[in-house]
């Protein structure tokens, strides 16, 4: 029996390969766009940048260096030029493939952060699984522009899972109603009318503005913004103020909030301030044709009848007064309970003229006349 040659011995000691085998190897030798191991075969194995990751541009110096162990799968045993062809991204991805349909199975809540903001949805990947969430599975409410959730760690759990048609599908949708529902409870079980609570402004409309309490959103109504006027809420918040508010009513699940603080109550000392014999001064705020009402402080508004307006005969009240202007006049009649003051310029000059001033002004029904002029 003839002796082997060194040769022969040395290559006897080296294992075999098999495409498809997983191995493990050492790094012997990277560059920015390929990796050289030695995976104990008669051959390196060779491992370039687009079967290490799908992610473009990745130097690979950055993440691997000599002397590194790292497992591989063998795409080819002999690429014609005697290397073997290695992949890691592969080996990954049937790795990943095992953990999404584990995943799957058991409903598992995944974590991950958002690769890419599509058109459609948003993208993450899961040990190198593509994971595709739809936008409408995005939120428990429609987003038109998902892109603040670029590079942002989101929560979702997997349900569609298909590696044959390479469609693995995750919604984050349900994980954002259970917890929403969660703190709403938490919320009505903690709060109750009368309480002032934090929030924070969520959406500002026409009529009101929705306030995030934490768990669940309130109403602000224009009319519960302040004890004065308001023009419009867009003038008042925008998205995102903070502010504390009063739970003036909780109906079901519907919470109604104000910011007409007792304390802050403009008729708290009305009577005090606006005696009937008093003289005041305020701001034509609104006029009808009965009358003009001044704005006394913010929430106390009075009404100065046309007939108390002048001395002289006057048709209408815009015949000699505008809005915003200055008004000095007598409070002729002062009414706590109605929350009403009616006023006179007329009184200051012609005091004899009190008993017909009065029943001038007795004569006009000014709830009809607030309607109205609400209207």
């Amino acid at each position: 029996m003839s002796e082997l040659t060194f040769e022969q011995m040395l290559e006897e000691s080296l294992k075999t390969i098999h495409t498809g085998e997983v191995v493990e190897g050492t790094v012997i030798d990277v560059k920015p766009e390929e990796i050289v191991l030695n995976i104990g075969y008669k051959s390196d194995g060779i491992l370039t940048r687009s079967e290490y990751t799908n992610e473009a541009g990745v130097d690979l110096t950055t993440v691997v260096k000599v002397g590194d162990t790292m497992e591989v799968k063998v795409l080819k045993v002999n690429d014609g030029e005697g290397q073997v062809v290695l992949t890691y991204k592969r080996l990954a991805a049937d790795r990943g493939n095992k953990r999404i349909e584990e995943a799957y199975n058991n409903k598992e809540v995944l974590t991950a952060t958002v690769a890419q903001v599509l058109e459609g949805g948003l993208s993450v990947v899961v040990d190198e699984v593509r994971i595709f969430i739809p936008a409408s599975l995005v939120s428990d409410s429609y987003e038109k522009d998902l892109s603040k959730y670029a590079g942002q760690e989101i929560q979702f759990v997997v349900t569609e899972y298909n590696p044959k048609r390479r469609r693995y599908i995750g919604d984050r949708r349900q994980l954002v109603a259970a917890k929403k529902a969660e703190l709403q409870k938490e919320l009505f079980e903690k709060i109750k009318e009368g309480d002032v609570v934090e929030g924070t402004v969520k959406n500002v409309t026409d009529f009101g503005a929705f306030i995030d309490l934490g768990g669940a959103d309130g109403l602000l109504h224009i009319s519960e913004m302040s004890w004065g006027r308001v023009e419009h809420p867009k003038k008042v918040f925008k998205v995102g103020d903070k502010l504390d508010v009063l739970v003036k009513e909780i109906t079901g699940n519907k919470i109604a909030l104000s910011l007409k603080f007792d304390d802050a109550n403009p008729w708290k000392d009305a009577a005090e301030k606006y005696a009937v014999g008093m003289e005041v001064t305020g701001k034509v705020a609104r006029m009808t044709d009965f009358g003009a009402f001044v704005e006394l402080e913010a929430g106390v508004d009075a009404l100065l009848h046309v007939s108390q307006i002048s001395k002289d005969h006057i048709e209408k009240p815009s015949d000699v007064l505008k809005v915003g202007d200055e008004i000095t006049a007598k409070v002729v009649d002062f009414n706590e309970a109605d929350k009403k003051i009616s006023l006179s310029v007329k009184a200051m000059y012609a005091p004899e003229a009190k008993e017909e001033d009065d029943a001038d002004v007795a004569s006009v029904d000014i709830d009809a006349v607030i309607a109205e002029d609400a209207e």
